[in-house]
């Protein structure tokens, strides 16, 4: 039997989109040994010397001029509609040649723009079904077209708000935002401590990001003023500068701190973590909801990381670092109601019993098993 092929989609804005398709990836193996999944962040791909260039751009917009970058978030239906366009004819005019060289059986994007700029194809002719994952706990109008086949959203809300925006209810699943199967699993604790040489004591987990859009130097030092009693492990990603930095500081020099740089091991740091330090991405998030730790969100970006932090602190499964003290109360907390801690961990675990892990994966092979995908 020839094995149906699956073609992920995303872009490198950021890692969270590009985890969500390595994630399905994984969780489609898992499912079916009759699928052949190829992950590619098409802008990379097909443009290796142009893509960085924009995306450093990107970066440089989103640290320098945040407002702006809302500006755009909150008023993107304008662009929307030109942006495609112009991706389409400028950037990514190689696309169907890539879809005709790998001939995919679906197509499943997990950022908006290549959903866009499949969404034209779609328009002018190629067939071939198309998946559209909502990456966050928001959806705004460019991640809506009428060529994609099924959206798949984090929460009831957002399917409602594609619904007030017009999208058919056939073409919606609430399936959760999908994460690697490790999330979800939960293995010894003691193994996995002494694997990165960690000590059995509260701990706290410091995502800085692979972008350090999080290096608040305040809140790092304000954070060492408890590591005789607190373990700290703080995770820059692939910020080499960041790490470096603090890995120089004699303050950071200490048996209770941890330095990490990259590592596709942040579900077992998660596990053995009590309290998640982190802006509101939305893969972040999503991991720590399937770890059940609590969260602190530094500084949201406007736009869809605001709106991940007004979900996760509706559900009380996160709190703004509005101050200091905010930091302090939780240390005390770690100190003096640590059993308390550990029992909100498992009530939070006992309640994402509604989320179903593999919902994504299942509704692909769901698709490729059913000849009339269009509703």
């Amino acid at each position: 039997m020839a094995k149906k092929r699956v073609l992920l989609l995303s872009e490198g804005f950021g890692a969270g989109h590009t985890q969500a398709a390595y994630a399905l990836s994984s969780s489609l193996r898992q499912l079916s040994p009759n699928i052949q999944p190829r992950v590619m962040e098409l802008g990379s791909f097909l443009n290796p010397k142009v893509a960085p260039l924009i995306i450093s751009a990107y970066r440089k917009t989103l640290t320098s001029q945040p407002r702006l970058i809302g500006y755009m978030y909150r008023h993107q239906k304008s662009f929307s509609r030109f942006t495609a366009l112009a991706l389409h004819r400028i950037f990514y005019t190689s696309t169907k040649n890539v879809v005709r060289q790998l001939r995919p059986d679906i197509i499943v994007c997990t950022h908006f723009i290549p959903s866009a700029v499949i969404s034209r194809l779609k328009r002018l002719g190629t067939d071939v079904p198309l998946c559209t994952v909502i990456t966050d706990y928001d959806a705004h109008d460019t991640w809506i077209s009428p060529e994609v086949d099924r959206y798949f959203v984090s929460t009831p809300e957002v399917k409602r708000k594609l619904l007030n925006r017009g999208v058919s209810q056939a073409k919606i699943q609430v399936t959760g935002i999908p994460i690697h199967p490790d999330f979800w699993e939960h293995p010894g604790k003691e193994e996995i401590r002494e694997k990165f040489g960690l000590s059995a004591m509260p701990t706290v987990l410091v995502m800085g990001g692979g972008w350090g859009l999080m290096n608040d130097q305040v809140v790092h030092e304000y954070l060492t003023r408890w590591r005789d009693e607190i373990q700290v492990i703080f995770c820059f990603g692939n910020n080499d500068k960041a790490r470096m930095e603090m890995e120089s500081n004699p303050r950071y020099r200490h048996p209770n701190i941890r330095i990490l740089g990259f590592t596709r091991e942040v579900d077992k740091l998660m596990e053995v973590s009590d309290l998640l330090v982190t802006k509101p991405g939305g893969m972040t998030c999503t991991e720590g909801l399937a770890k059940g730790i609590p969260m602190l969100f530094h500084h949201p970006l406007p736009g869809q990381e605001e709106e991940n932090f007004q979900y996760f602190t509706a559900q009380g499964l996160g709190e703004a670092i509005s101050s200091l003290e905010v930091l302090g109360k939780w240390m005390n907390r770690l100190l003096n109601d640590y059993d308390r801690i550990v029992h909100q961990r498992e009530h939070n675990l006992n309640n994402i019993q509604r989320y179903h892990p593999m919902q994504s994966a299942r509704s692909i092979l769901e698709m490729l098993d059913n000849e009339k995908v269009h509703p």
